[in-house]
């Protein structure tokens, strides 16, 4: 909004020229949603608490020190959405078709998680809306993401797949494309969707994440950067370093109330729009297998569910004490802050590696 009023005074006033730089309003907008956080995250949980009486309904086959969190609310992600939201309009170029796509990709998924932890609350258990229900109005979302990303994409490339440490050569995959664009959205969705199950787990990953996004989306909107090192230039995609900044400044407004012990948890309202940003992020800037990478820390606890219910109902017999894989090790008798601080170092391996891939060719 302000880039739309402020820049076509740039030359009469020298101090407006800055709102022309990506990085300058990426920079505000990591300031501006964490400043919401903070000014608005205390009523906000207030308001929660008022609500939802005892707040997130508590597993009881879970991890036994999962029962003291009784009465903590939950659907603390409409904070992250707010910030994340407002940020974005303030500060990005609304011109940009991608940024309005990922604001889609992003409340819509937002509102199926509301949807999700709304039923919860009410039916004061841990089942939420009927899988099959959520997973059709999320590939809906991600098919209309998709065609817009295609129809708005270079037709040289639009349905093509980029293989990490390979230089020009991309894997076409034709009508294959809309399939696995919408596997990445959704899968990408629930990946951290899954990860939340700790204070703070799914938090710092999605941190690092979109700290690398930010690095990537501004090399490939920029056609000097993308020749020089051989990425593919995707016209455009640079303006989404803006909204992945105000995923960073949200979440780590959020990540001040979220850290142990919590006074809110993000639920699926929060978990669920993050994944599925990142996932249309990846998607717009064709670095999917990329954030396959980074956040290989959601695959590592979407594989440990999908193994654990693959070999219980093949053998009956499970692999893991509890999935998804954080509650194993809590189960193995390691402390929640243990297993939350040790996760984040492997994100933050995983998000080296990734952004590796942008040079090494």
């Amino acid at each position: 909004m302000l880039y739309y009023f402020l820049t076509p005074y740039a030359h009469d006033f020298i101090l407006f020229n800055l709102f022309r730089y990506i990085t300058f309003r990426t920079g505000c907008a990591i300031a501006t949603s964490l400043m919401i956080c903070f000014v608005f995250g205390p009523a906000i949980i207030r308001w929660l608490k008022s609500k939802q009486g005892e707040g997130q309904p508590i597993r009881s086959d879970g991890p036994e020190t999962h029962l003291k969190k009784k009465g903590t609310p939950t659907m603390g992600g409409l904070m992250i959405l707010v910030s994340v939201i407002a940020s974005t309009l303030l500060w990005a170029d609304l011109s940009n078709i991608y940024t309005w796509v990922v604001l889609f990709v992003t409340i819509s998924f937002g509102l199926i998680g509301f949807l999700d932890d709304f039923r919860k609350l009410t039916k004061r258990s841990h089942h939420g809306v009927p899988g099959k229900v959520r997973l059709a109005f999320q590939i809906i979302v991600g098919a209309a993401a998709t065609y817009i990303i295609t129809q708005n994409a270079a037709p040289a490339t639009a349905t093509d797949l980029a293989i990490p440490f390979i230089k020009e050569y991309m894997l076409p995959l034709g009508i294959l494309f809309t399939p696995f664009a919408i596997l990445v959205i959704v899968g990408a969705s629930n990946a951290v969707n899954l990860t939340d199950g700790l204070d703070g787990l799914a938090t710092v990953p999605v941190i690092i994440a979109a700290l690398c996004f930010i690095i990537i989306t501004y090399l490939v909107g920029n056609l000097v950067f993308a020749n020089y090192l051989q990425l593919h230039h995707v016209q455009g995609a640079g303006e989404l370093a803006v909204f992945c900044g105000s995923l960073v400044g949200a979440c780590l407004g959020f990540l001040w109330f979220n850290a142990p012990p919590a006074q809110v948890f993000m639920g699926d309202t929060g978990s669920l729009s993050l994944g599925s940003s990142l996932g249309t992020i990846a998607v717009i800037v064709k670095h999917e297998l990329v954030l396959a990478i980074i956040g290989g820390l959601f695959v590592m606890e979407t594989l440990s569910v999908i193994i654990q219910v693959v070999s219980f109902k093949m053998t009956g017999k499970r692999v893991f004490r509890m999935a998804p894989i954080h509650h194993h090790f809590e189960k193995l008798g390691w402390s929640e802050p243990t297993v939350v601080i040790r996760f984040w170092i492997i994100a933050c391996v995983l998000g080296l590696i990734g952004l590796s891939t942008l040079k090494l060719r």
